[in-house]
């Protein structure tokens, strides 16, 4: 009752001092724009916009252009997340939970990378990590008008969808042969914009260190999304290329002093997605249907990898990171859910949504323009949720089952045009879809099949044992005996196998006797069908009034706007600041005192215990050396793993987390009590130094 409490506190204090987030049209004369209303230090800001006048005003900071290019070059796209060059020989920092994945494929029976963590010594101890791609973004190209070139207004909403995506596909291919870079075209702005990111790609990736997993999750799931917070959460790993360091020439310097209070701090990184310019009828959407069936899945996820685990040591140590994973998302999503259900913050959202339809309304020419733009989103929304529990439950839950559908889609799709493809099977797309598929991280049978017969038994459940997708995928037959027959059935295990039916196309895989695979070939018209419709009938008319509903907003507010996150580069800024909540005060940082003196607090007893280095080095530690600091920047899901930085641009601090108040920025952005959480750049050092005695990567951080 306390975080539902606190936090529908925070979000209503963040909608009643956030109204409309907005901008103009980018061409827009200057004196037709009207700010937009912003709270402090609110954006996740695009770097070819970022608020200059915001930062000379309130900062007294003027980034130039070589400054902006050095950040953009030095921050990383770590998977789903972030990470920084920190060297001039490919040296890369990023939190130990976005490590987790390739911590926990590197590891065995033997040896546990996870709960134990990695040190290597030398070079050679470098280990190579079976599937990471990172990437650096190096140009971005404002595409707009070619995109909406290539739609007719007048055709139907499929047609429409069809040439959006046809075009779009047009330009990553010829983007990517002119300049062999990995290239995607992002929207932005709900369809408002369209840009061309290109990015440079390392697959030749090599772990260097991790702390143990207690020590980077010190508090455990009790302490996360809270604040103070006590946490090693980072983990170092160095890019190759042809075999040896790759020569990083845009890199953050180490700062040796860190922030102090009140300290002016930017984020880059690549936060996932927020919500804050999304329509009502979009948001009421996912107050009553996608996060309440996001929780219900994930509470169930849980509850099937805890009984795997509790089979003994070894599955549980292979489940680790996937419990780790989920216990993180039902805290994030029911934050999120909580944010939503309040009702005083929906009346605050709907108020800010009708303020600036009245103003588009009072303006022919956007009324015109904008049309029933609001109107038809609601009407995509009301189908989306007619067919929910059928979208969000077209069975998978297992690595094996999830790679049957992709070798089953991948033949497909590659033996079409470019252009007519699905997005994630599009020239651009298919070498790190390729690294994926033929990833030789292990697989063990019987996590396997545990998870694909409760990914059956939930389906079922939901459907009804006659619904046709359920009827094609059991045949009438118990869930835990078509998932034993199917892994039991399956060769997929051999990379080789994946590669020769990928080698051998639809020809090789209409033949296979595999069982997934025949299984994946008999589901596959039902789940393209189910995609299909999902695309014809609700993103396409997102992404067509959206764009519409977009336009009007350049029009009204000029440049004063961020796009919502969408996992491309951002940068935030904000200062280094505690805060007050209730009757006190929340100081900026922890130090090593605070983290022994948590740990005596508890009796050293789980989550709260320290390591073996930390009890054993307690006397080489400097104390009053700060732990963690919190900051006002905004962030949101992806940016784990983000660099701060100051001024004269060097490592300050590494985001790892927010506090539970700022799980409203989802929504709506407030600094009154909403956090972001970083490891400071001292801490890093401290532990490397006088914890795990790495003198080697010390000196080349701080270059002493």
């Amino acid at each position: 009752m306390r975080v539902r409490y606190l936090l529908a506190c925070v979000v209503l204090a963040a909608v009643c001092g956030c109204q409309s987030h907005s901008t103009g049209e980018r061409q827009g004369p200057p004196e037709q724009a009207r700010p937009a209303m912003r709270t402090g230090d609110e954006g996740m800001w695009t770097l070819d916009n970022l608020p200059l006048a915001d930062l000379k005003t309130r900062y007294n900071f003027e980034p130039t252009a070589e400054w902006i290019r050095h950040v953009q070059l030095s921050a990383i796209h770590f998977g789903g997340a972030s990470g920084a060059f920190v060297s001039p020989e490919g040296l890369v920092i990023t939190n130990h939970h976005v490590a987790l994945s390739q911590l926990q494929k590197l590891s065995t029976p033997q040896r546990d990378y996870v709960k134990d963590g990695y040190i290597a010594r030398s070079r050679q101890e470098e280990i190579p990590c079976p599937d990471a791609e990172l990437s650096v973004l190096v140009s971005m190209e404002n595409v707009t008008r070619r995109v909406l070139a290539a739609v007719d207004a007048g055709a139907s909403q499929e047609e429409q969808n069809r040439q959006r995506k046809s075009e779009i596909a047009h330009i990553e291919k010829e983007s990517t042969d002119q300049t062999g870079l990995k290239s995607n075209v992002v929207s932005l702005y709900q369809g408002g914009e369209y840009w061309l990111y290109r990015y440079k790609k390392y697959t030749d990736v090599r772990l260097i260190m991790a702390p143990e997993f207690q020590a980077a999750f010190f508090g455990g799931d009790p302490d996360n999304f809270t604040y103070p917070r006590f946490c090693l959460d980072f983990a170092f790993f160095r890019v190759y290329e042809d075999g040896k360091p790759a020569r990083t020439e845009h890199y953050l310097k180490w700062s040796r002093n860190g922030a102090a209070e009140g300290d002016l701090v930017f984020v880059a990184g690549h936060p996932g997605s927020t919500r804050r310019l999304r329509t009502v009828s979009q948001l009421e959407f996912e107050r009553d249907c996608r996060l309440p069936a996001t929780l219900k899945s994930l509470a169930r996820r849980r509850a099937v990898l805890y009984e795997y685990a509790a089979r003994g040591p070894e599955q549980a140590r292979q489940v680790k990171s996937s419990i780790f994973g989920v216990e993180n998302s039902i805290k994030a999503s029911t934050g999120y859910y909580e944010g939503l259900k309040d009702p005083a913050v929906f009346a605050r959202l709907a108020a800010a949504e009708q303020a600036f339809r009245r103003e588009v309304k009072s303006r022919p020419d956007l009324a015109k323009s904008t049309g029933d733009a609001w109107k038809r989103i609601e009407g995509a929304m009301k189908k989306a949720a007619g067919r929910h529990v059928e979208l969000t439950h077209q069975i998978g839950g297992s690595r094996l089952a999830d790679i049957a559908g992709q070798i089953v889609w991948y033949v497909a799709e590659v033996a079409k045009p470019n252009d007519r493809r699905y997005e994630e099977f599009r020239d651009s797309s298919l070498e790190s879809l390729q690294r994926r598929l033929f990833s030789p991280a292990p697989i063990y049978p019987e996590l396997e099949e545990h998870l694909l017969a409760d990914s059956l038994a939930e389906a079922r459940e939901a459907l009804g044992a006659n619904h046709r997708l359920i009827m094609a995928a059991l045949g009438g037959r118990d869930p835990k005996v078509v998932a034993h027959d199917l892994i039991a059935g399956t060769r997929l295990m051999d990379v080789q196998v994946r590669k020769a039916l990928v080698r051998g196309g639809q020809g090789a895989v209409e033949q296979s006797d595999d069982a997934l695979i025949a299984w994946a070939r008999r589901l596959d018209p039902l789940w393209r069908e189910l995609r299909e419709w999902q695309e014809n009938n609700v993103q396409s008319v997102e992404a067509i009034e959206g764009h519409k509903i977009a336009r009007a907003r350049f029009a009204v507010y000029g440049r004063t706007m961020y796009p919502d996150a969408t996992g491309t580069l951002r940068l935030s800024f904000g200062r280094v600041a505690g805060y007050e909540l209730g009757t006190t005060r929340v100081p900026y940082k922890t130090t090593f005192y605070d983290l022994y003196g948590r740990a005596a607090d508890f009796d050293n007893q789980p989550p709260f215990d320290l390591v073996p280095k930390l009890q054993q080095r307690r006397s080489q530690v400097v104390m009053d050396t700060p732990l963690n600091i919190v900051s006002t920047n905004d962030i949101i899901g992806g940016n784990s793993g983000s660099p701060v930085i100051n001024r004269d641009a060097e490592y300050v601090g590494l985001i790892f987390d927010g506090n539970i108040q700022s799980l409203a920025w989802a929504y709506a952005y407030g600094d009154k009590t909403g956090r972001a959480v970083s490891v400071d750049s001292r801490a890093i050092i401290e532990a490397l130094r006088n914890v795990y005695q790495m003198p080697e990567l010390v000196k080349e951080l701080v270059e002493e």
